[in-house]
């Protein structure tokens, strides 16, 4: 394929120093041999070839006519690099790509100029390479990517074991078990799938191996030494999204050049993510860009230090197309203009701005509590958002504001200190920031969780006295939001948020202490500044590719009422596409239920099955990949399968199974 000013070379080998081959595909203005470029890299186990190809399209040729080559490399054992696949941001992955960047300052083409970007793996695996100072990586831009491995990433979170432990071990399941293209390799690529196949992790083993904050959730954590990270950095998320916390953590920790967006918007790129308004992503990485790499004096230092868009009235439910609201400013970070605002819990279930007598309020909740949850990260703007709220509020303890006579706004991290006990040595604790709509109508604006025996720290957790009320202290997900005058504030505080995060061994009750001593603060926004920042001019950047069936994906929840449980089922396929130049025919579906008893933790169980077809021609292969989880008191009990075909032959089959002991402490 070649553009005007363009030309992609698909398969480029990247040799590396123990003789491992990666491979790239690279976009590459014309004359860059006689007149080098900067380069731009990203860096990801999603196959360059069909799975990212998309967004790759809509974003590196833009690039290139900028004059920028683009570089998207395979991570070894995926795509159609060789070697093995071993782990999320390992050692080995950080260091090829070091390598990788080596490489690139070598070829004829380069200036000696790279700059590393990606979203969620790329996003994470750039701030991580940075901080290793590899020579010729200028700057960065970091998208729906995290600062601490540990409590903002898709494992756990305060201690709380995230439900998307399992569902990101069983999608990397899927996903490390593809072939390469038999067009790019030639023949050997049934033998190097087979290597592949019989080499690849089932990774939930090594997750659930380490549920403490260890020095394998330290690797990579860039919160252990922000000054690690000496160049630009362009960090980005969304509201939607689960990594909202890295932008603000950046823009109030980092050491070198530092800027920080928020937006609505769900796990995707700026420029076609929803909720709208989306970002002129393309001009936005372009100034970076040429600042940075080409040394282009662009005023791109003057950059604010936290942008956000501060949502408004949002209603859950649906699709969400847009989202109203504003976008604000910030030259530093934590901010001159926040005052933070404290509402004290006060019997009566009232939620006011004066310490009330005090009162012990019991509350449990049943295991089913958080079927509005939505995902970690969010890849559509429907039902994988929080939803209505009032179904989980209904089984918690709750207090509310009067009605706001004057809009509130807020941008920060709220906090909230508890006086508490409860009646066994473990137990969870989830809190939620609720909009509450005249109608009723609650949305979900923030959320926190801590697993009690982490209330002291992640890295040596001590079980709780049962009965003995101690002082917790909780720090919400970041958020920007704009509380309209007429409605209503609501704190809602859980023992339990299923299936985002995983019961306890058994039911607890927690006896919450109201009074002078248990409040939220609010940071609140004084300013009223408002500012604009761009829309792109192209409504529709993704290609379009031949859709030979349309995509569909449900999510549900079932009430077993014969035998007492509740399923949460969901149900995803992607459509079956074929992408153009390559003629590769690509289809996935994923099929997951999650079940619990209202009464039993022990009930808790998952199941997922995915199935990933690929076609061209006469030439076709499936994976079918499938994996379970369940507990009791002392043990998590985990299997999982991966079967193979080649056309309708079954290539392999593999199986692993393991009994991992329950941390608890």
């Amino acid at each position: 394929m070649s553009g005007e000013s363009y030309r992609v070379l698909h398969n480029e080998l990247i040799k590396l120093s123990d003789g491992r081959r990666l491979t790239a595909k690279i976009w590459l203005p014309n004359n860059a041999e006689n007149q080098p470029v900067p380069a731009i890299l990203e860096y990801l186990p999603y196959r360059k070839r069909d799975g990212t190809a998309p967004r790759d399209d809509s974003n590196y040729p833009l690039f290139a006519r900028a004059g920028y080559a683009g570089v998207r490399v395979d991570i070894s054992g995926t795509g159609e690099s060789d070697g093995d696949f071993d782990d999320e941001y390992s050692q080995r992955e950080l260091l090829d790509g070091v390598e990788v960047i080596a490489w690139i300052i070598r070829q004829p083409w380069c200036s000696g100029s790279v700059g590393m970007m990606g979203i969620s793996w790329g996003g994470f695996n750039s701030l991580q390479i940075a901080a290793l100072r590899p020579e010729g990586l200028k700057a960065i831009i970091s998208i729906g990517s995290t600062v601490d491995r540990y409590n903002d990433d898709i494992h756990y979170k305060n201690g709380c074991h995230l439900y998307s432990n399992f569902l990101w071990s069983s999608t990397m399941l899927c996903y490390a078990s593809r072939p390469p293209d038999p067009e790019l390799v030639g023949e050997d690529w049934r033998h190097m799938w087979l290597h592949r196949l019989k080499t690849q992790p089932f990774p939930l083993e090594t997750w659930l191996e380490h549920q403490r904050r260890d020095k394998y959730w330290k690797h990579g954590s860039i919160c252990e030494d922000y000054s690690a990270i000496q160049i630009p950095s362009l960090v980005i998320s969304g509201w939607s999204d689960g990594y909202k916390n890295a932008p603000s953590a950046m823009a109030a920790h980092g050491q070198g050049q530092v800027a920080a967006i928020n937006g609505p918007w769900i796990h995707k790129y700026p420029h076609f993510a929803w909720p709208k308004p989306r970002m002129d992503f393309h001009s936005e990485a372009i100034k970076w860009w040429d600042r940075w790499l080409k040394g282009v004096e662009n005023d791109a230092e003057n950059t604010p230090a936290y942008r956000a868009y501060i949502s408004e009235n949002v209603r859950p439910g649906g699709c969400r197309d847009y989202e109203e609201g504003h976008w604000v400013a910030e030259s530093c970070w934590p901010s001159t203009t926040t005052d933070w605002c404290r509402h004290y819990l006060a019997p009566g279930a009232q939620l006011q701005e004066e310490p009330s007598h005090e009162e012990i309020l019991p509350f449990s909740s049943p295991q089913d509590c958080g079927i509005a949850c939505g995902e970690i990260f969010t890849l559509k703007p429907d039902s994988e958002l929080p939803g209505d709220q009032r179904v989980d509020d209904a089984v918690s303890c709750s207090f509310e504001t009067g009605i706001l006579s004057d809009p509130l706004t807020i941008l920060g991290r709220p906090k909230i200190t508890l006086n508490l006990s409860i009646d066994k040595p473990l137990g969870n604790v989830i809190v939620r920031l609720i909009d509450v709509h005249p109608d009723g109508v609650a949305h979900r604006v923030s959320w926190g969780a801590l697993n009690l025996s982490h209330r002291n720290g992640n890295e040596k957790p001590v079980a709780m006295v049962p009965g003995k009320v101690e002082r917790v202290t909780i720090e919400l997900d970041e958020c920007g939001y704009r509380f309209l005058s007429g409605n209503r504030l609501r704190v809602s505080i859980s023992t339990a948020y299923w299936p985002m995060i995983m019961p306890p061994p058994e039911s607890v009750t927690a006896k919450l202490h109201v009074g002078s001593d248990t409040f939220i603060d609010l940071p609140i926004r004084t300013s009223a500044e408002k500012i604009n920042v761009p829309e792109p001019l192209d409504l529709d950047p993704l290609p379009d590719y031949l859709c030979h069936s349309k995509p569909d994906h449900c999510r549900t929840v079932e009430k077993d009422l014969q035998n007492n449980l509740t399923h949460y089922k969901v149900f995803d396929d992607t459509g079956h596409y074929e992408v153009p130049d390559c003629g590769i025919c690509t289809r996935h579906t994923h099929d997951e239920c999650w079940t619990i008893s209202p009464s039993d933790p022990l009930t808790s169980s998952a199941k997922s099955t995915y199935i990933c077809y690929m076609s061209r021609g006469e030439w076709s292969i499936k994976t079918v990949s499938q994996s379970s989880f369940h507990c009791d008191p002392v043990n998590y009990y985990i299997k999982a399968s991966v079967r193979a075909y080649d056309g309708e032959t079954l290539l392999n089959e593999r199986h692993w199974k393991k009994t991992i002991a329950r941390d608890h402490t």
